[in-house]
């Protein structure tokens, strides 16, 4: 089948990288690459030709426009007319599909008011504020024009109408609970009064009166009735295998949101705790043996993008030696798992659910959370976690190094002491007093970043020869380093 064409229309100097993150994402994603040729100005060679005429030409044999409006209006011709207008009525004539998304901002050009209340009156649009927001915004509305069509006739399952569902079976409580949480957070274009069916549209989560399988899993009063295997089983385990009788075993049920705090708050009461003083401040400091964040990190990952038609649920396993996070799915086929240790493209198995969880801020960033919940066991002197891809993904992140009772795990086996590497040694002779990572480098004389923290930083903070300033806050803005007791 013929790829169909999407015309991408905006100021371009206002949504340089939305443009590119839009072409980017339609060109390489598994499913819509198939089917979507997307245009952008920025990739056309230079020619003789009038650029008006191109982009006019391009929206004639355009099978879809789709227009990004912001803030400013363009630049006007001798009739005070921009090409991205010019580029709208154009679709209009032709009879096109028209897909306009406007960015929610204050303050806007008149004429691009003007603008987007002609494409209000022909056409509904979508609102966003991120590049996210929007890449998730014309997912739903491409996936959508491929089954309005008929060109394929299933969808990704967190969008898929659930043929039993209705909104009554939605918890309208925690709905208006969302609302308030994600419009103090992200800025969402509504408050707690609003009509929820309006909220849910927004959200792509309904279509007529039919909801998605997202609006369930997300606001379902129980979820489980529609999807059994949607639970979280939590196991604690004295040793360092898979034994019974097992000591503590919890499943968890509910929607997404609750099923993420009652597995996170299970690991908690089960780790090492640190509890401070008041000698120097009112507030006591409570530190766990592993990153409260990276815990929920790797359960928040595993409940967000498992696979829901899989009739195996969510596992966390706590052991003597480390936490495992288990989820029926596998990583997109564009990421490997060493990937996963650095910034890198997101590529949600549920995007619909995904984009609740950033709105409610359990996501906080898009395609770094592995990268962060990796960095904030490694800064705590921890070993750095494994991303394991097998017939389930699991993330695995371990505890500090305790003394295991021989008899009570007779498969334990001593741990040879690291020794120091040679990079970890030039650091301890330059370390003087506190020094930031910026002048660690700048004595070590070396400018790569990257490098200074993989083979320096991190492996001195897990032999314990140094030690944080900020031990409490490891990304601190002032973070700084020094010799720990073991090391003088």
């Amino acid at each position: 089948m013929q790829k169909k064409k999407v015309f991408i229309s905006s100021v371009q100097s206002e949504f340089t990288t939305e443009r590119q993150l839009l072409f980017d994402y339609l060109t390489s994603d598994a499913l819509l690459g198939k089917f979507f040729d997307p245009f952008i100005f920025e990739n056309i060679p230079a020619l003789n030709t009038s650029p008006s005429m191109i982009f006019l030409n391009e929206v004639e044999n355009t099978d879809i426009y789709l227009g990004i409006f912001g803030q400013e209006y363009g630049f006007e011709d001798l009739e005070g007319i921009s090409p991205t207008e010019r580029e709208f009525d154009a679709a209009t004539k032709h009879n096109k599909v028209r897909l306009v998304y406007v960015k929610q901002i204050e303050k806007r050009h008149p004429k691009e008011k003007k603008l987007i209340k002609k494409a209000e009156n022909v056409i509904v649009r979508r609102s966003f504020i991120t590049p996210e927001q929007l890449k998730i915004a014309v997912y739903a509305s491409l996936i959508n024009y491929l089954m309005e069509n008929e060109i394929i006739r299933t969808t990704p399952f967190d969008a898929t109408l659930n043929s039993e569902a209705t909104i009554d079976d939605l918890n309208e409580e925690f709905i208006r609970k969302f609302i308030g949480v994600a419009n103090r957070k992200r800025a969402f274009p509504f408050k707690k009064d609003a009509d929820i069916k309006e909220v849910l549209t927004h959200l792509n989560l309904i279509k007529g009166d039919r909801i998605t399988n997202a609006a369930l899993l997300l606001f379902g009063i129980r979820p489980q009735r529609f999807f059994i295997t949607s639970e979280v089983k939590c196991a604690h385990f004295h040793g360092l295998k898979v034994s019974k009788p097992i000591p503590s075993y919890q499943v968890y049920k509910g929607n997404v949101f609750e099923m993420i705090e009652s597995a996170v708050d299970f690991v908690l009461s089960k780790i090492n705790l640190y509890v401070g003083d008041r000698s120097k401040n009112v507030s006591v400091d409570v530190e766990y043996e592993i990153p409260k964040q990276a815990i929920t990190e790797a359960i928040v990952n595993a409940i967000a993008h498992r696979n829901y038609t899989s009739n195996a649920s969510v596992q966390v396993m706590l052991f003597a030696d480390r936490l495992e996070v288990a989820n029926p799915g596998s990583l997109p086929y564009e990421l490997t798992a060493e990937m996963l240790y650095t910034a890198h493209r997101s590529i949600p198995a549920n995007p619909l659910i995904a984009e609740a969880m950033y709105l409610f801020g359990t996501i906080e960033r898009m395609g770094t959370g592995t990268e962060e919940l990796a960095n904030l066991c490694i800064d705590k002197g921890l070993k750095r976690p494994d991303f394991i891809q097998e017939s389930d993904f699991r993330s695995v992140l371990y505890r500090p190094i305790y003394k295991i009772d021989q008899q009570a795990t007779p498969q334990a086996t001593p741990q040879a002491t690291p020794q120091a590497t040679p990079q970890v040694k030039e650091l301890l002779k330059i370390l003087k007093g506190e020094m930031n990572m910026a002048e660690i480098q700048k004595t070590l004389k070396l400018n790569d970043r990257k490098h200074v923290r993989l083979n320096y930083i991190q492996p001195a903070l897990k032999l314990g020869l140094i030690e944080l300033v900020y031990p409490k806050t490891p990304n601190h803005p002032n973070q700084k380093y020094r010799l720990s007791i073991k090391s003088k």
